[in-house]
């Protein structure tokens, strides 16, 4: 008989801090690069504030949250106003996860922690895009009531991310 024996993880979500900016860039560009999403067809890693999220985050009724494993960041996502939108309508923004990171329930609880965030400061509904190769990530935003939509809001410069959803808060 073989025995599974599950070690626990110390798995902390905080807000981003200036020093995580070359560690969340880091984790976004190695999971684009693992499914493909490169900068010349508008996904993240093409965005000019990437390597200054911690920043770009700090700008009003916008938060970042990095995700530690045993204290190395390995994922994160945000919320922001929806960039061209109408000013109920934020946006769940830059949801990535290295694989230690998935499957642990973070991407769940981080989504939910910032659609709190939304509904706090205000907002109605919350957008995001993403793309079809992210099927996991699809299934939680659909789990979470995010509804499938036609076509794309605002203005995000995404304009590869042919999935679009909306969610009210």
């Amino acid at each position: 008989m073989t025995t599974a024996i599950q070690s626990t993880l110390t798995v902390q979500v905080r807000p981003i801090t200036l020093a995580d900016n070359p560690h969340i860039a880091a984790v976004i560009r190695t999971v684009s690069a693992e499914f493909g999403l490169t900068a010349d067809k508008g996904y993240t890693v093409s965005d000019p504030n990437l390597d200054r999220l911690y920043e770009l985050y700090s700008e009003a009724n916008s938060a970042y949250w990095v995700v530690e494993v045993e204290g190395k960041v390995v994922g994160g996502g945000g919320l922001a106003p929806l960039q061209g939108g109408d000013a109920d309508v934020c946006e769940l923004q830059k949801m990535y996860f290295l694989p230690e990171a998935r499957g642990l329930g973070v991407a769940r609880n981080l989504a939910l922690q910032a659609l709190d965030f939304g509904r706090e400061r205000g907002f109605k509904r919350c957008y995001l895009e993403t793309t079809a190769s992210l099927t996991r990530a699809i299934r939680l935003y659909e789990h979470l009531g995010f509804q499938h939509i036609d076509g794309p809001m605002g203005y995000t410069g995404h304009v590869d991310c042919e999935v679009t959803m909306l969610k009210a808060l």
